[in-house]
Formats: C-alpha cells, sequence, structure tokens
C-alpha cells in the first residue's frame, strides 16, 4: 500500500456536487505531489498537455523576491487531483456556513511506476520559483479540484487564464481539445481553431506543415511562416461574420456546422492563392508579406469577396479561383516594390496593426470589384 499524505483541507462544496479543497503546502511538498503538464504533440500529431512554456525572467524575479526578507505569497497554486485523493470531515459539530467543512485530504505518494497525484492547472511560474527558492519548507496557499480527464484540466486552464495575457497561440491549439461547455467568445474560436489544426496537418491543405504551434520546439516554429493566430481570425470573421462566406455554412444557435463544405472553400480559396502567388508563398514573413499577419489577414477578407461567385460544388474550383485572384495579381507588391494603391508604401512597411489590416484589405477588395466590373 501506497503512503500518504495526510494534511489540513477545507471542503468546499459548490452547486449540487462540485467539490473544492483549500489547504497549505510547503514547496518541497508540492514538489513531492504535483506536476506540470506541459504542451507537445505525440507521435500522431495530436496534442498533449496544456501548460504554456516557463517565463524565466519572471521566474527569476519571485525567487528573488521569495529569498528577500518577509515575502507575502497570497496567490493560491491551483491543482487538479485524481480521484486516489479522499477527503476525510472532522467528527463534532460544524458552525456558520454549512458548505464549507473541515478535515483531512489523503494524498497518496507517488512511488514506483505511480504518476503524481496533482498536476498544475495554475501557478507554474510560482512553483517552479518556489522549488528553485531557498527555502523549501515555505507555506503557500492551495486550491484544489478533483479531476482525473486532462479535458477538465484543460477546460479550467483556459478559464483561469482568459482574463491574463495567456499567448492566444497556446489558446487556438488547446481549444478543439477541450470538450466541456465553453463561454460564448470562447465557443466561437473553437470551430476556426480546429480549421486550423487540420490545415496544419492534413496533406491536402495548402497550410501543412506552414503553421507555428504552441507546442512545437522554438527551432520548429523557426521553419514555419504562417502564425496560427492570424489564421484562426481571419477564419473567425469568415464565419462568424454575417457577411462572411462562411457563415451561411454554420448554425449559430446550435453551434452545427457543415464542416466539409467549409473546408472546401478554405482548401480551395487558399490553394488558389498559393498558385497565383508562387513566388510569395512559403517564405519567412519578413521576406513576404503574403506569409505576414498583415496579408493572412488582408487576403482571409478577400475571400470573402471571391468565395462568394464559386460553387461548391465545382470541381474546377481552384482554377476558377485562380481566375479571379489574378485580377489582382499585379497591383500586389507581396515581396518587393511599392503598394501604389495605398500612398506608394513600401511593401515590407505592412505591419500587424489593425489599421495597415484595414489599409491592405481594402485596398485588395477595391481593386478586385473594380477589375470584375470592368470586364462586364
Amino acid at each position: 500500500m501506497s503512503k500518504l499524505m495526510r494534511i489540513d483541507a477545507l471542503r468546499i462544496t459548490q452547486g449540487t456536487d462540485q467539490e473544492v479543497f483549500v489547504f497549505g503546502l510547503s514547496a518541497d511538498e508540492l514538489l513531492e505531489i504535483s506536476d506540470i503538464s506541459r504542451i507537445s504533440r505525440n507521435s500522431n500529431g495530436r496534442v498533449i498537455g496544456y501548460q504554456r512554456a516557463i517565463a524565466k525572467q519572471h521566474v527569476k524575479n519571485i525567487v528573488e523576491y521569495l529569498n528577500g526578507e518577509s515575502p507575502l505569497f497570497p496567490n493560491a497554486i491551483i491543482l487538479a487531483l485524481d480521484s486516489r485523493v479522499r477527503f476525510e470531515a472532522r467528527r463534532g459539530p460544524r458552525h456558520g456556513n454549512q458548505m464549507v467543512e473541515p478535515g483531512y485530504l489523503h494524498i497518496p505518494m507517488p512511488g514506483g511506476d505511480s504518476p503524481k497525484p496533482a498536476w498544475i492547472v495554475d501557478g507554474q511560474q510560482r512553483f517552479t520559483a518556489l522549488c528553485q527558492s531557498t527555502d523549501r519548507k515555505f507555506s503557500v496557499p492551495v486550491t484544489a479540484f478533483i479531476a482525473d480527464s486532462v479535458g477538465i484540466q484543460r477546460d479550467q486552464f483556459i478559464r483561469v487564464n482568459s482574463v491574463k495575457p495567456l499567448d492566444k497561440g497556446l489558446v487556438t491549439e488547446l481549444l478543439p481539445e477541450v470538450d466541456t461547455v465553453l463561454s460564448p467568445r470562447l465557443s466561437a474560436r473553437k470551430l476556426p481553431a480546429e480549421l486550423v489544426s487540420r490545415l496544419d496537418n492534413n496533406p491536402d491543405s495548402p497550410f501543412c506543415g506552414m503553421i507555428k504551434r504552441s507546442s512545437l520546439s522554438v527551432a520548429d516554429r523557426r521553419n514555419r511562416p504562417i502564425q496560427d493566430t492570424s489564421l484562426a481570425r481571419g477564419l473567425e470573421e469568415n464565419l462568424n461574420q454575417v457577411t462572411g462566406c462562411l457563415f451561411p455554412y454554420r448554425n449559430v444557435a446550435t453551434g452545427e456546422a457543415d464542416v466539409d463544405k467549409i473546408w472546401w472553400f478554405i482548401c480551395t480559396y487558399w490553394s488558389a492563392v498559393k498558385e497565383v502567388f508562387p513566388e510569395a508563398w512559403g517564405l519567412d514573413p519578413k521576406d513576404s508579406r503574403l506569409m505576414h499577419s498583415v496579408g493572412i489577414r488582408s487576403m482571409a477578407r478577400l475571400m470573402d469577396r471571391v468565395i462568394a461567385s464559386i460553387d461548391v460544388f465545382d470541381p474546377k474550383g481552384v482554377e476558377k479561383t485562380k481566375i479571379e485572384l489574378g485580377s489582382i495579381r499585379d497591383h500586389c507588391a507581396w515581396t518587393n516594390g511599392q503598394w501604389d494603391g495605398i500612398n506608394g508604401m513600401e511593401w515590407n512597411a505592412l505591419q500587424s496593426t489593425s489599421s495597415h489590416i484595414r489599409l491592405l484589405s481594402n485596398f485588395l477588395v477595391r481593386i478586385y470589384v473594380q477589375e470584375r466590373r470592368s470586364k462586364k
């Protein structure tokens, strides 16, 4: 039988059956029972884990503070405990709030092949700093809940960090893996996030292997030109705005979508973009504004106009889309020259700002509409 850590704790009942535990642990005790689930991908390309990379400078600052005089550490570390953890209520009368119950948590200690019983959902930077501090007996507040499912842990991780500066790419990569009910704001981002993952992994996609993901190593991200958040934002507009070309293929009320048709339109359009601008496709963003966030977002807005004239069942969809895009080709300065229609702006002066995205997308749409009218 494995050893148990027995600690004083409060059990707080939320709703009808949700339990939250509040207690204190030292840095050594936290390290003994807790682990961090780093986001990465397995051999099949599936996302595993959920935690972002350590911010070394931030951790260093916390360590310096902890090693100083009289540090105060009121922010709780949030843990997800596995179902082996057991709560034992104290005997005797209770007073005050009946939803708060004192007792003991019995936490199994890892040994042999058994995993640690806790995962850190929030506070990994603080946890890392505690483990590097000189006073390993320093006690900190801990809040915990029972969750064997990684999906529930991811859900809580996203919710806890939704009002903090959490890396948007990390959220984009995690959203497809969350099965619980999300807020309307995150729900609107889930389908675009799923499509980005599919675009990166499917060999039929024009973006296959080109998208930067948080789960990749720094070296691997360096070889991928397209920022996942830029592509996801473009798809959000295509899907969620009433004027978006993909809006008719999803039910806003139920959240259901005709993913096959949406996928066909996305691959058709962007495959045509790839073939119309081969000299700008696949380059580093600093060498091609088409691969830059400003280019991806602007071309996604142009998609709303171009796709309107393409039949989803047309086997020659890519060829017809190439003809449509041909009308803007000579007006683009993705890799050199100037944007004559944008006040002679140098090709690489365009940045990922809302004003520049608006300037470029408005220019592309205007040229496309003018060229189509002139051919009628």
